[in-house]
């Protein structure tokens, strides 16, 4: 597939024209279009995936779905009005990951661990509670900051079972998740230079991933556990 270094303005027309017909009806007199825009969109992610191994390793570049899944949810519309893609970092040596969503109005870049599991996120919390300063260094970083602003992601409302509430650093250990999210206007993402402006905000992130794997590759002593 060849590379595509922009966003089209018709894709999110195409969004635009999904939102206002979200029925099976018109999403199949329109299949070939959402096709065409698909491989594109595909395409970009493709380009931002060979951006992200200059200087990461990405193990999987993964694009979501258009269908909906409406088992569980009280909105039954069938189809999504965005395109989604997620980047996985390459094996256990290197953790976390990148998602970029495009929705006319909506879009942002995330990045960080929106899904730890459990040994994970008890690691993570024990490193805060025995010493948060390098992560708040690391985390306030003005080359990080200016583009990503504050830590994001749920948290438990009070404190993880066995961490004390009064802990001076209960304000990241509350967190489940860890991530950074970066909102997109439409002229941004339609923008010429996207592709450039989204390999520089994950580039942005690095020294937060390299100390996230150096937490979860060690034990509390520092020792590797791989």
């Amino acid at each position: 597939m060849a590379a595509h270094n922009t966003i089209s303005k018709e894709v999110f027309d195409f969004l635009k024209q999904l939102e206002k017909n979200n029925n099976k009806e018109w999403f199949e007199a329109n299949k070939k279009v959402f096709k065409k825009h698909e491989a594109s969109v595909k395409a970009f992610y493709e380009s931002v995936k060979d951006k992200l191994n200059h200087h990461d390793e990405i193990e999987k570049m993964k694009m979501f779905r258009i269908y909906r899944d409406v088992r569980f949810s009280k909105d039954k519309t069938p189809y999504k009005t965005h395109f989604g893609g997620s980047f996985s970092r390459l094996g256990s040596h290197l953790r976390g990951g990148y998602y970029l969503h495009l929705k006319p109005g909506g879009s942002f870049l995330a990045t960080g661990f929106w899904d730890p599991n459990k040994e994970d996120l008890f690691r993570i919390r024990k490193e805060l509670e025995m010493d948060a300063s390098e992560f708040r260094e690391v985390i306030g970083q003005k080359s990080l900051k200016s583009i990503w602003g504050n830590l994001k992601g749920d948290t438990v409302k009070t404190a993880p079972k066995g961490f004390d509430r009064e802990h001076p650093d209960i304000d990241l250990i509350k967190h489940k998740q860890y991530v950074f999210v970066r909102d997109l206007t439409d002229k941004e993402v339609l923008s010429d230079s996207f592709l450039e402006e989204v390999d520089q905000s994950y580039r942005a992130i690095r020294p937060y991933f390299d100390l996230m794997s150096d937490i979860l590759t060690t034990n509390l002593n520092g020792e590797s556990i791989l």
